[in-house]
Order: structure tokens, then C-alpha cells, then sequence
């Protein structure tokens, strides 16, 4: 089955920037939309940004964001090397949380609600990210 691994998290001071990696392994991409999901503690898990496949769509667009990263973070992905980037800029402490990147398989349909984690069929394990002075 397909396994997703995140990479990138650390320790990074208001307003500095990382690029967090979903890479994957056992299938390509080509066939996946990726979803990154972050959950602060006590909090509930939210959708932070989305990437569509060839035949998928986020919601109907190629790429999504939650408001509260529209025009800070950055969604790509490289096939060549199946892999899936966020790059995060301007980086807030209440961007703070454990990052997940998560694939949803064509069904069939080329468009779903890229906001709804039960969508999802594969997650990674989280990195986490923190942004401190």
C-alpha cells in the first residue's frame, strides 16, 4: 500500500520560513490527491492546504488553503521524485502544531471536499513544527 512520510519540522522563530516534504513510497503520486492537515494540541486537526491530481480536484481547484495561510504557504508537488512540498513563509507561533500529509486515491470522481479527513486513505506519521522566539 502507499506509506507517506513527513519531514522538514523543527524549531523555527517567528516570521522564518520551512518547507515541510511529503514523500511516498510503494505507489506514485500520480494517481493522489495530497492533502496537509495540522493539529495543535487541544485543538482539533484542521485542513491547511490541498494539492489535486491530474484527474482530482480540491474542492474544484488545483490547489487549496485554509484563510489563515493564503499567501504565507505554498503547495507543490514533483512527480519526478513523488513527492509532495509545503513551503511555509512568514511563519506565525499560531502556526505551531503537528503537520500530516494525507492521499486520497481516484475513484472516479474529479472532485471532492479536500476539508474532509474521513476522504482521506492513507496519513502520514506528523512532523512537528514550532514557531517560538
Amino acid at each position: 500500500q502507499l506509506q507517506l512520510v513527513e519531514s522538514g519540522g523543527g524549531l523555527v522563530q517567528p516570521g522564518g520560513s520551512l518547507r515541510l516534504s511529503c514523500a511516498a513510497s510503494g505507489y506514485t503520486l500520480d494517481n493522489y490527491a495530497i492533502g496537509w492537515f495540522r493539529q495543535a494540541p487541544g485543538k482539533e486537526r484542521e485542513g491547511v492546504s490541498c494539492i489535486g491530481s491530474s484527474g482530482l480536484t480540491c474542492s474544484g481547484s488545483s490547489t487549496n488553503y485554509a484563510d489563515s495561510v493564503k499567501g504565507r504557504f505554498t503547495i507543490s508537488r514533483d512527480n519526478a521524485k513523488n513527492t509532495v512540498y509545503l513551503q511555509m513563509n512568514s511563519l506565525k507561533p499560531e502556526d505551531t502544531g503537528i503537520y500530516y500529509c494525507a492521499a486520497l486515491e481516484m475513484d472516479g470522481s474529479n472532485w471532492f471536499n479536500w476539508r474532509s479527513e474521513r476522504l482521506y486513505d492513507y496519513w502520514g506519521q506528523g512532523t512537528q513544527v514550532t514557531v517560538s522566539s
